[in-house]
């Protein structure tokens, strides 16, 4: 059999021939399979044939990915010819021998890799016409400047079809099936129109490929039973990949060469467009609901968080400029900027995506993004009942904490659903009342009628301007805010929203990065300390008079974010000083998997439910 090694870093493909039915994988030169890297064991895994059957062991410490799934250290999975095996950067496969590759050829370049090279070579040439050879950048998009860089690529890439080998014309369509049916499905689920890779009426003929293009997504989707809802695109997704390759078999059997051809030619064209004119290949990512993070590190590696797992794309940029120019197109039109003197940046797209960049020197990777995605639809808590962040009963207690006026504190860490579940509570607000937001990057999307947004500001190149949350939450309070929602707290502001809360500002709401409520309260004990020197008991004590709840969340391995704590803060300890933290409702981990179990309730009853009984927001069921 073959084993196929593929490095993810540099696109590379070594295939090597083993004739043992024990096969070792490792960093030390002794094992059959050789990979050359820091994060891989010496020797990490072996594949075994035994009673018939091939399997994959585990034997570093870090362990293996099997067709997504983890192997722990000492465990085996069967696995078959074809089956992915993750190794650090490495993709193993194990493959029946090949008796159309060339004896004697080791490295072998990838359909992928040679899409990629042409199109490089493609965007080339396109500079070249446009007078762009230096950086790529194309100033103001216009129309004007739209229908020129059409007109050029059409001929460019007309010019180049000759080169495109079956190989590559097979690996271009299934990527253009796949990019489509999973942008129609966003279409159908949403009712939004979506980034499309439909094609524009050029001609009769063209128009006619059009329409056949349209018929076989919307069979291809037709074929599936979905739910077509905007929060169970992850499972109509995951129904679709189930079956994914042998619907692709029978559609791609059908396609004539005509339409296979011009296929190739509009994706090519759409991929170097969006290079020039949008995000290059993070365009469609950013449009497909599934994919929640998008992180790229220099110009050959873009991670993707997909229903809560880090996947590598496979895709990558022409060129570290190329990276830079985009993060350039990003933040210019929200007032910030990047270079080697301001070398890191927050941002944020026009639908409320946060985006980090940060460049050389700082950092020695190349160029890195990371695009933290908002959903198109924004959650409510019907959808994080769904999801099992949380349950009816402990979603009707936060209702009615948010229509009661109660100051709530959003712990958790990087990633694990803050800002969504602060988003949800913050959409409790009754409609009457003045919000005022505030936050580093806008990204709260909160329905409200009388809302008032405010967003930081950094230095200018001569080092003024800058306006920070703490000097936004003073002037907050200016304008007279019924209800004050800071994004997060993270420095000397949150003496300034703990006075807010203090003076009438009851119902306020912010997020705070802590791993569980006592966490939270020492963590904010030491903001404090950062903004004013006083004792520690003053510093408590308003604490304990600002703050009601604290609503702790946690991101589980699988990727479900889970409420695990809805704690009050209920004093101070006359023995030892501390504050008092007391759960109403805890989520238990369960002791079969690795994961936490229902929130429920544990007995405590906080002593202003009376009052939220009498004003009608709850009643005493959300304990029993």
């Amino acid at each position: 059999m073959e084993i196929w090694a593929y490095n993810q870093y540099n696109d590379q493909r070594e295939v090597q021939t083993v004739n043992d039915e024990n096969v070792t994988i490792g960093r030390d030169d002794g094992n059959d399979i050789t990979l050359k890297s820091q994060f891989v064991s010496r020797k990490h895994a072996r594949i075994v044939f035994e009673n018939g059957s091939y399997f994959a062991e585990s034997l570093g410490l870090n362990g293996i990915v099997v067709a997504n799934r983890s192997v722990p250290v000492k465990t085996r999975v069967k696995i078959g010819y074809g089956d992915e095996i993750r190794i650090g950067e490495f993709s193993i496969y194990m493959m029946k021998p090949s008796s159309k590759r060339v004896e004697g050829s080791t490295h072998v370049s990838s359909p992928r890799k040679r899409v990629v090279e042409i199109e490089q070579q493609m965007h080339a040439e396109l500079l070249e016409r446009l007078n762009l050879r230096v950086t790529g950048q194309t100033g103001e998009i216009d129309e004007q400047l739209v229908m020129l860089v059409k007109r050029h690529l059409s001929e460019i890439i007309k010019s180049h079809m000759d080169e495109i080998d079956d190989e590559m014309r097979k690996y271009l369509l299934q990527e253009f099936l796949w990019r489509s049916v999973v942008t129609e499905l966003a279409r159908r689920s949403t009712g939004k129109l979506m980034y499309s890779y439909g094609f524009e009426h050029v001609g009769k003929d063209d128009n006619k490929l059009e329409k056949t293009i349209a018929r076989i997504i919307g069979d291809i989707v037709g074929f599936f039973p979905l739910q077509l809802r905007p929060h169970t695109f992850k499972d109509d997704i995951a129904l679709i990949e189930k079956d994914w390759d042998s619907q692709l078999k029978k559609t791609t059997a059908h396609i004539s060469p005509e339409l296979r051809d011009y296929i190739v030619y509009r994706l090519l064209s759409n991929e170097i467009e969006d290079v020039v004119l949008g995000y290059g290949p993070l365009q469609d990512l950013l449009e497909m609901p599934n994919i929640s993070e998008i992180m790229v590190v220099g110009k050959d590696r873009i991670y993707i968080e997909k229903d809560g797992v880090l996947q590598n794309t496979g895709r990558s940029f022409f060129s570290d400029r190329i990276v830079e120019s985009i993060i350039e197109r990003i933040i210019n039109p929200v007032g910030r900027r990047i270079d080697r003197s301001t070398p890191m940046v927050d941002a944020r797209l026009p639908d409320g995506s946060r985006v980090n960049a940060v460049i050389n020197p700082i950092s020695l990777s190349g160029a890195t993004l990371t695009i933290r995605k908002f959903a198109q639809i924004p959650f409510t808590i019907d959808d994080l009942i769904e999801r099992g962040t949380l349950n009816e009963k402990s979603a009707n207690f936060l209702r009615a904490c948010a229509l009661g006026r109660k100051n709530m504190l959003i712990s958790g860490g990087t990633g694990s659903g803050k800002t969504t579940t602060l988003n949800v509570l913050g959409n409790f607000i009754p409609e009457g009342e003045r919000v005022v937001t505030i936050e580093d990057s806008a990204e709260l999307q909160l329905q409200h009628e009388h809302l008032v947004r405010l967003e930081t500001r950094p230095a200018n190149i001569e080092g003024k301007g800058a306006y920070t949350i703490r000097e936004l939450v003073k002037n907050a309070l200016r304008m007279r805010p019924d209800r004050l929602i800071v994004g997060e707290v993270r420095g000397p502001e949150a003496l300034d929203m703990l006075q807010a809360m203090n003076t009438g500002h009851d119902g306020s709401l912010s997020t705070i990065h802590a791993n569980n409520p006592d966490d939270t309260m020492l963590r904010l004990e030491t903001m404090v300390l950062m903004a004013v020197d006083m004792p520690i008991r003053a510093i408590r004590e308003q604490m304990v008079a600002a703050i009601d709840l604290v609503v702790q969340i946690s991101r589980m391995p699988n990727g479900r974010r889970c409420i695990t704590h809805i704690s009050e803060v209920c004093g101070i300890d006359p023995e030892d000083g501390r504050i008092v933290i007391e759960d109403i409702f805890v989520a238990k981990p369960k002791t079969d998997e690795d994961d936490l179990g229902e929130l429920k309730h544990t007995g405590y009853i906080p002593p202003f439910t009376e009052e939220l009984i009498r004003k009608g927001y709850m009643d005493i069921g959300v304990f029993t």
